[in-house]
């Protein structure tokens, strides 16, 4: 049998063992790469500590960039369960990824595309890809070098695409997951590749609190570090997440067993809001350590008049504003992760409208038996959000609260599925037609309000295939919507598979519902409003993922605004 005849294509088999992953015109230097590990558990903030680094080294003046690193083998995020790995976030190129991209993007107030991002589903894809097209001269492909070259390879497209001077990676997990064996080589790789003083790696790790013996404990720390260090990698900085700050005998503890300076030890205590862990760092000379580890020269701040990072965050905490209690009402709420942004696009209102949020996630699978009463769970409360969300679960249960919200008059914000269930509700209740549903939840329902959208019918394939990312939404004028966003024409992201049903418009809008934005065609009806509310408005866009701590979205201000309204009454 004949082999694959490689001079036929002009490729030349190649017995060397060094291999060039390195983008053309890249230069070695130009970029400075801080590479953010985690031990001993998931889940205890890497994204945020990332965030908050790169925030800082831009509050100096620096041009950064976030990559996220995630083992797992699938292509992307889209077909994660929300119940396992919290949310979904959609880049505005239309990529579903990590939440902690959202993170990024919030810290930096800027949008990122699909090169911040990374699975092991995505790097062997490109592999096989070209395994498939014979790019590899014949060699038996391996994970050193061609995995972890691969790796190496996209860090650097990242880098040489801004050009940044600093991208900041962070590998997802723990550093003894077997998914990110491959990660972790490729950052020892890069470290002899680009030489040691062009290369920082922080290392993010608990400290529990004993009850038993009343003290902190840096056990799990220094184990996570050895951990590390039999991969070839010795942390510059550790980052030590406690409930309350550092104790100085266990940051001179990690110091000794772990060989880094005792400055380099850094305490992440537990805050209120996450956008004062800037400040927190800054108070530790964080962005100063970094600097000097890298060889670089400290900048002056980007903004002189203002030496604080996320100031009105920092004051807010101080101040003893009213409180306000807002309901999120939605299938996955037992996983606060699922609904982060939600969370996050609510803070950003805190400073601006002197308010506390009292947050309170109500499961609404519970509530699809209707002999279950609600009036309980939504003592207190000063406004509804029903969020996205697939599936006929907790969808009965979620109609029954917007039901509650408008006959009420409690604000209400919908945020896609949100929109989705308020035509529902409002067509059941208001207009008569007591079947009408989604072709999601009833694919032969006599009354579709909602159905797929029309290059949705003949998909098959889940991920990625959904309408997704950042789409222009044409504003009626005159309107509510159009007040509070003051444009237009607004972009906002979308991740949705189903529509409202444009037979059923005019019998809605007669009713008194009002559909005040679409796509530019007029062809899909993108935000409802009922004018005859103090609030009821929903989206079938994700108006979450584009709020920022300094510029909240205008509807999450306007719904705060209403529910504080709502609570003088």
């Amino acid at each position: 049998m004949r082999g694959f005849d490689f001079e036929a294509i002009g490729l030349r088999s190649d017995d060397a063992e060094s291999l060039d992953f390195f983008p053309p015109h890249y230069r070695i230097g130009r970029t400075k790469y801080i590479i953010v590990t985690g031990g001993v558990m998931s889940g205890v903030g890497k994204g945020v500590f990332t965030a908050s680094l790169a925030h800082l080294l831009q509050f100096l003046g620096f041009s950064v960039s976030v990559i996220k690193i995630d083992g797992y083998l699938n292509l992307d995020a889209g077909t994660l369960n929300p119940y396992r790995h919290g949310e979904t976030f959609v880049l505005d190129d239309g990529t579903e990824c990590d939440l902690d991209l959202g993170t990024y993007e919030r810290f930096l107030d800027t949008t990122l595309n699909r090169n911040n991002y990374m699975t092991s589903g995505k790097i062997y894809s490109r592999i096989l890809a070209k395994e498939r097209r014979g790019e590899y001269l014949g060699r038996d492909v391996q994970i050193v070098p061609h995995v972890t070259g691969e790796i190496k390879y996209l860090i650097r497209e990242k880098a040489k695409e801004g050009p940044y001077d600093m991208v900041l990676v962070e590998i997802g997990g723990t550093v003894g997951d077997i998914e990110n064996l491959h990660f972790i080589e490729a950052a020892r790789e890069l470290m002899n590749d680009e030489g040691r003083d062009n290369i920082m790696f922080a290392h993010v790790t608990v400290v529990p609190w004993s009850d038993t013996t009343g003290e902190q404990k840096s056990k799990p720390t220094q184990h996570s570090v050895k951990k590390l260090l039999e991969m070839g990698i010795q942390p510059d900085i550790i980052v030590c997440r406690s409930k309350d700050p550092l104790q100085r005998k266990v940051r001179e503890k990690i110091s000794l067993h772990c060989n880094v300076p005792i400055d380099h030890v850094i305490s992440s205590p537990d805050v209120e809001s996450i956008y004062t862990l800037p400040f927190l760092f800054q108070q530790q000379r964080l962005a100063e350590i970094t600097v000097h580890r890298l060889h670089l020269n400290m900048p002056y701040p980007a903004k002189e008049d203002a030496q604080i990072p996320f100031e009105p965050y920092v004051q807010h905490v101080q101040r003893h504003n009213p409180t306000l209690t807002v309901a999120v009402t939605g299938k996955y709420s037992s996983m606060r992760d699922s609904y982060i942004s939600i969370t996050n696009a609510l803070q950003h209102t805190e400073p601006f409208e002197r308010v506390r949020i009292n947050l309170r996630f109500i499961d609404t699978t519970e509530y699809d038996d209707p002999t279950v009463p609600l009036h309980k769970c939504l003592d207190g409360v000063h406004g509804i959000i029903v969020p996205g969300g697939y599936g006929l679960r907790g969808t009965e249960g979620m109609i029954r609260f917007i039901q509650y919200a408008r006959e009420q008059q409690l604000p209400y914000l919908g945020l896609c599925l949100g929109f989705q269930l308020a035509a529902i509700e409002f067509a059941r209740h208001v207009c008569g037609l007591e079947k009408a549903t989604s072709t999601e939840f009833d694919p032969h329902t006599p009354e579709p309000v909602i159905s797929l959208l029309p290059e949705q019918e003949t998909i098959r394939d889940l991920g990625g295939t959904q309408r997704l990312g950042g789409h222009e939404v044409v504003l009626l004028p005159g309107t509510r919507v159009h007040h509070i966003y003051g444009k237009d024409v607004i972009r906002e992201r979308f991740r949705h598979r189903y529509e409202l049903n444009n037979l059923y418009k005019d019998t809605l809008e007669k009713a008194g519902l009002l559909f005040c934005g679409m796509t530019p065609d007029h062809r899909i009806m993108q935000i409802l409003d009922y004018p005859a509310h103090p609030f009821f408005i929903a989206t079938q866009f994700h108006p979450e993922w584009t709020s920022r701590p300094l510029r909240p979205h205008p509807l999450f201000r306007e719904f705060i605004r209403a529910a504080k309204r709502h609570q003088e009454q």
